[in-house]
């Protein structure tokens, strides 16, 4: 019993660590991210997007780049530039770029896992548009990819306020909007972050080593080499294991972090992180909006590119000397609350938010804005909802044993 309360205090103080790590990263993404879902319209996305070369491809992938990380906003908003006339192709490198390409996940990711791992997030979300746009165009599904469209409907023109960027910019009414899209931002995720985050910490404390043995083949004997069977079979698991926790890609990077540091292989990590868009929401939301064959064409497309993408990955940073050192990964050994830089940022950060809160419910008060989502599950969504209460008791009991028992 009284292991059982040391390793309960470790998770709690661990998951409480994590999450103050990457809380200033949190706060400049999102409220970057709201910056520009508020500046750039939706309306002017979908103008250039109609084609299906190199351009729209391009700009799908740049309008995704500045926008959310969220999976669920990116489904909708995908949906809504594929409605309006952007093509079938940009509008998946648009859905590709605003999970993987994003800058707040990139910043988490740095915290978590280093550089490598960002630079491999970014190069392998350009794989993954690349190669599901190949596929694409080798298969030519026209007959599909119309049947989507007839099942969503033609585009309802609204009227649409012809607002300059510079105007924009310098208006109260469009910074209250900010604030808003900021609020709906972490509204968006608290779930996902609170359960992922406090998973890890279970998971570091609880999990022992054998069991990611013999979930990723090959790993905890120091193996710093794998053979390509063994690679295969870690980015076919890795989405597998993303699946189980069923949480975003912001709340699956420490989970991440820990994988790699008990010798699961950089392929299956990143296969781990880039798996947010094939799990079975997602399957579900693209079947209520194109139907079924082409939800199962796109998870066709985007399990395909995910293979391809963590293997090229793999072997291109090994062939440049580049693989990351397990070793290297030591957050379990840090100490996480201390007067350092993380400190400050939250702090400074912590204003921000509060700015654009103050923005957003105070001087905006009477300001509407809304952004469409993804219709979820309400079930899951009830289910998270009291699973992150429960996290928060078990977060809270923990702390009190950490710091009032064990020390």
């Amino acid at each position: 019993m009284n292991d059982f309360l040391i390793k309960w205090g470790e998770a709690a103080n661990t998951s409480i660590g994590f999450f103050w790590m990457a809380l200033w990263a949190f706060i400049l993404g999102y409220a970057l991210s709201s910056m520009i879902q508020v500046f750039v319209t939706e309306e002017r996305m979908q103008k250039t997007m109609g084609g299906s070369g190199a351009k729209s491809v391009f700009l799908g992938t740049f309008f995704g780049f500045i926008s959310s990380s969220c999976s669920f906003s990116a489904l909708a908003s995908a949906k809504s530039l594929f409605k309006k006339g952007a093509s079938f192709i940009s509008s998946l490198a648009f859905m590709l770029s605003s999970t993987n390409l994003v800058i707040e996940l990139g910043i988490v990711i740095s915290i978590f896992l280093g550089w490598q791992f960002v630079v491999g997030e970014y190069v392998g979300g350009v794989i993954l548009i690349l190669f599901s746009w190949l596929l694409v165009r080798l298969i030519n599904p026209s007959k599909l990819i119309k049947k989507a469209k007839d099942n969503l409907g033609s585009a309802e023109e609204g009227d649409v306020e012809k607002v300059s960027f510079k105007d924009k910019i310098k208006s109260q009414k469009e910074w209250a909007k900010v604030g808003k899209q900021y609020f709906m931002e972490w509204k968006m995720v608290w779930k996902d972050v609170t359960i992922g985050f406090t998973i890890a910490g279970i998971v570091a404390a609880f999990v022992p080593d054998s069991f990611f043995e013999t979930l990723f083949i090959n790993t905890g004997n120091g193996e710093e080499s794998f053979s390509f069977f063994t690679l295969l079979e870690h980015v076919v698991i890795g989405p597998v294991a993303a699946f189980l926790t069923f949480i975003g890609s912001m709340g699956n990077i420490p989970l991440a972090a820990l994988l790699f540091g008990k010798g699961v292989s950089f392929a299956g990590v990143m296969a781990f992180i880039f798996s947010d868009l094939v799990v079975f929401p997602v399957l579900r939301i693209n079947a209520k909006y194109y139907g079924w064959r082409m939800s199962f064409f796109i998870l066709f497309l985007l399990f395909a590119s995910l293979i391809v993408a963590s293997l090229g990955l793999h072997y291109g940073f090994d062939l440049l000397n580049m693989l990351p050192d397990p070793a290297s990964i030591s957050i379990m050994e840090q100490s996480f609350f201390k007067v350092d830089y993380t400190l400050f940022m939250n702090v400074a950060f912590f204003i921000i938010s509060g700015v654009l809160i103050y923005f957003g419910f105070v001087k905006g008060k009477d300001i509407m804005h809304h952004k469409e989502m993804a219709p979820k599950s309400p079930l899951l969504e009830k289910t998270l909802k009291y699973m992150s209460f429960v996290a928060y008791l078990w977060l809270l009991i923990g702390v009190g044993i950490q710091y009032l028992y064990i020390s």
